[in-house]
């Protein structure tokens, strides 16, 4: 595929990540650059403008806390980079939150540690609110919560976190704001005339002889680390865009095609990727017996599992487990991931979707099984 069309590509996304690092969020003298913030957030709220659905990652906190206790470099005890993110947090709810009450916009502060997303029911209730969150039309901007992770569960740059974030709400696309215009042939730094990469497949091994160790004062990635979130972004079909904050309205230029900073090129679609990591998965935590028109309508049609189809729940699962749905002769039609632990799923089995609430107290999702967390396999 060609640049152009690729750019062009962009153009259609629904969903994008954008990770906003330290160093442009930063200045080391008078803290965070409510400038900047203030032109993000316009071109944020014209992307929602236009239907695009948008979270942020943002870097800044630990910045932004060492700049107001008068701390001019990054220290390397713990307790002392947890306190200064404890500081630094206010700073930027409040620079985002003011930077976007200028446009009607409400934002949701969402703190996350690698335990979060590596637990499958915190997995998925963080997938849940934040879902619910972009339905509402607010922008959730998420951190890594530098406040309590240790060294055993930090994701140790915000490059990774959005990335994560980015598999976790299948994103189209994870845009990576950084203070450079995107990944060169060579560092740029060492070899002032070397060739921007506009774009290339995410996998080819030449990129890897491309990145640099480098890292600023006070942020903790590098290139590696942009393309290494790449790559975890790819694994549920994301792209990635890497390009340079500092150029005016970036984003909105970006994403209406024009040729910017350095373009990554997942090789499948969101929904292939998870679909084929379902089908994949061979620890099935239980099964699920279905009726004959429950069966037949997932075979024939692609629809959500609903609760009102199930005859029968054996096994031990949660929230988020991996299940098998038999028909009623007991070959296995399709597995996927279920909305209730198995429990409460025997109370729900005949139950309508819209007798959820009342039949165990609470209702999560309609479907036990969504036909997007559904693989058929006969």
């Amino acid at each position: 595929m060609s640049d152009d069309a690729a750019r062009q590509r962009l153009r259609s996304i629904q969903r994008v990540v954008i990770k906003v690092g330290s160093a442009l969020l930063n200045q080391p003298d008078t803290g965070l650059a409510k400038a900047r913030i203030d032109e993000l957030a316009e071109q944020i709220h014209e992307l929602l403008e236009d239907g695009v659905q948008v979270v942020l990652v943002s870097s800044g906190a630990v910045a932004e806390g060492l700049s107001r206790l008068g701390m001019r470099r990054r220290p390397s005890r713990v307790h002392e980079l947890q306190a200064a993110a404890a500081v630094g947090q206010m700073g930027l709810v409040q620079a985002y939150e003011q930077a976007f009450a200028g446009h009607g916009r409400h934002t949701a502060m969402v703190l996350l540690t690698h335990d979060d997303l590596a637990n499958r029911k915190r997995y998925l209730n963080a997938r849940a609110t934040l879902t619910r969150l972009l339905a509402l039309g607010v922008i959730p901007v998420i951190n890594e919560n530098d406040t309590v992770a240790t060294d055993e569960i930090r994701f140790g740059d915000n490059d990774t976190l959005a990335a994560l974030v980015a598999n976790l709400l299948q994103a189209d696309l994870l845009f990576i704001l950084t203070d450079t215009d995107g990944l060169h042939e060579a560092d740029p730094r060492v070899e002032p005339q070397a060739a921007l990469v506009s774009e290339a497949d995410v996998a080819e091994s030449r990129l890897d002889e491309m990145v640099g160790e480098g890292v600023g004062a006070l942020g903790r990635g590098g290139m590696v680390t942009k393309l290494s979130a790449a790559r975890i972004a790819a694994r549920s079909g994301a792209h990635t865009l890497i390009a340079s904050g500092n150029e005016p309205q970036v984003v909105r230029r970006a994403l209406a095609g024009e040729s910017l900073g350095t373009l990554l090129v997942a090789s499948v679609t969101p929904l292939d990727a998870r679909k084929g990591w379902i089908a994949g998965q061979l620890r099935v935590k239980g099964d699920l017996q279905l009726d004959e028109g429950a069966a037949r309508a997932l075979r024939s049609d692609g629809v959500s599992l609903l609760p009102v189809g199930v005859r029968g729940v054996s096994g031990d699962f949660s929230r988020g487990d991996l299940v098998r749905c038999l028909d009623p002769s007991g070959q296995v039609v399709a597995q996927g991931l279920i909305n209730y632990g198995s429990g409460d799923t025997a109370k729900l089995m005949g139950v309508g979707s819209g007798a959820i609430a009342e039949r165990i107290g609470y209702s999560a999702e309609p479907e036990l099984i969504h036909r997007d967390n559904l693989v058929l396999l006969d």
